[in-house]
């Protein structure tokens, strides 16, 4: 019997549900949603952490209800590709040009190797008619936590879910950019952190961090480590379990990315947006705020600045290879909005030496779609967890229109 391309990927959906449920993995839907109420249901790419300096990457899978989330455009083979949004969809939602970036490097940090990660890049690249991006043509390269390309870390199908959604993230908002992949020896914030400074070390003036966990007192020393880096653009998840701070998004020196519900409709852009209702936000325990930002209710640092498409339920599509589930799938999370922020500021050009590239948007709030409906949590009706005109928690100072809001 031939299946239909839709039957296709149900059929591998409803597998990959239920090996995910033989392992032992929850199969919840994301935070704050009921899948019968979206269509889809999901499962973590990485078990959450229950230790404040370790982090958990923050790639939603999505399991269940794939047929029903709209076609990717492009040139793509119907029957290649999934439900899912790709390049142009993306492009055609932020404005961003096709073409621009050429020789930034956007570096990915993250935890564990993805011993596929090239090949699937190639694969993703190749489907939607972008450019090759290889380790033999200098656009790719793939280094472990020391800025060694020999020694990688362990493997792990988890992580390397995330870095295919990174890769594939960078790809779609900036097709000809430099990637330069840095792969943590593991998740703990210490490693990833000498990680981020690797990355900048080996020229990265973009750096994105899909990952993220509980705030501790030892935040702040963090920050001083790993993530003051003036002249770079670090953007960080704002996290996938709603309303609730997380570290490293909670950092001053970064971009702390929300996440957005993202549909097509007839309006003059074409596309519209509301609070995604697992995106993270709120008020930082521990660390400072920086300058920049001036909301009245929260002493300390605010989260998030900005923000963009997050809802597995209007996913990104990713072809990953590595672990049990192969081939085309859709996520979402801030997984899917840090490393496409990060991309954005590659388009805008290289940050002014000495600056803080953190600041940018609020200096260009007006280049930004404003989201101002929907809510990530309860907080008695408050900006930090609801939609609203102007600056707020969950999405920020909005999502991007064009590149002029990061660019400084």
């Amino acid at each position: 019997m031939t299946l239909t391309p839709t039957a296709r990927r149900t059929a591998l959906a409803v597998t990959a549900a239920a090996g995910l449920a033989l392992s032992g993995l929850a199969l919840a839907p994301y935070a704050g949603a009921s899948p019968a109420a979206h269509g889809v249901s999901t499962a973590r790419s990485c078990a959450l952490s229950t230790h404040p300096d370790v982090m958990a990457c923050k790639a939603l899978k999505v399991t269940q209800g794939v047929s029903t989330l709209k076609k990717s455009t492009g040139s793509v083979n119907p029957a290649a590709a999934p439900s899912g949004f790709g390049p142009a969809d993306l492009q055609s939602a932020y404005a961003l040009p096709s073409s621009g970036g050429s020789g930034a490097t956007v570096a990915i940090v993250d935890a564990y190797d993805d011993p596929n990660a090239e090949a699937d890049l190639a694969t993703y690249r190749s489907t939607y008619g972008l450019p090759a991006c290889t380790a033999d043509n200098g656009c790719f390269s793939k280094v472990g936590q020391s800025g060694s390309a020999s020694a990688l870390p362990s493997a792990d199908a988890g992580w390397a879910e995330e870095i295919s959604l990174d890769l594939d993230m960078v790809s779609a908002a900036c097709p000809d950019c430099h990637i330069l992949l840095v792969e943590a020896d593991d998740s703990s914030m210490t490693n990833l952190g000498d990680s981020v400074n690797t990355a900048v070390s080996l020229g990265a003036k973009y750096v994105s961090n899909s990952y993220g966990g509980g705030e501790s007192s030892s935040d702040p020393s963090y920050d001083s480590s790993y993530f003051d880096h003036p002249g770079v653009a670090i953007t960080v998840s704002a996290g996938d379990s709603g309303y609730g701070a997380e570290y490293p998004a909670a950092s001053q020196y970064v971009t702390a990315v929300g996440g957005t519900s993202l549909t097509s409709d007839s309006s003059s852009r074409g596309w519209t947006e509301s609070v995604w209702t697992g995106t993270g936000s709120g008020c930082s325990s521990y660390d400072a705020k920086p300058s920049w930002q001036t909301d009245a209710d929260c002493g300390k640092r605010t989260i998030a600045d900005v923000s963009a498409v997050a809802d597995p339920a209007t996913g990104v599509a990713v072809y990953d290879t590595y672990g049990s589930d192969t081939g085309w799938e859709v996520f979402g999370g801030t997984s899917a909005s840090s490393p496409l922020i990060a991309a954005v500021y590659a388009l805008a050009g290289a940050p002014s030496a000495g600056s803080y590239p953190a600041s940018f948007p609020y200096a260009h709030s007006d280049a930004l779609n404003d989201v101002a409906s929907g809510s990530n949590g309860s907080c008695g009706g408050s900006y930090l967890c609801t939609g609203v005109s102007g600056f707020d928690g969950p999405t920020g100072l909005g999502t991007p229109n064009g590149t002029a809001a990061f660019a400084g």
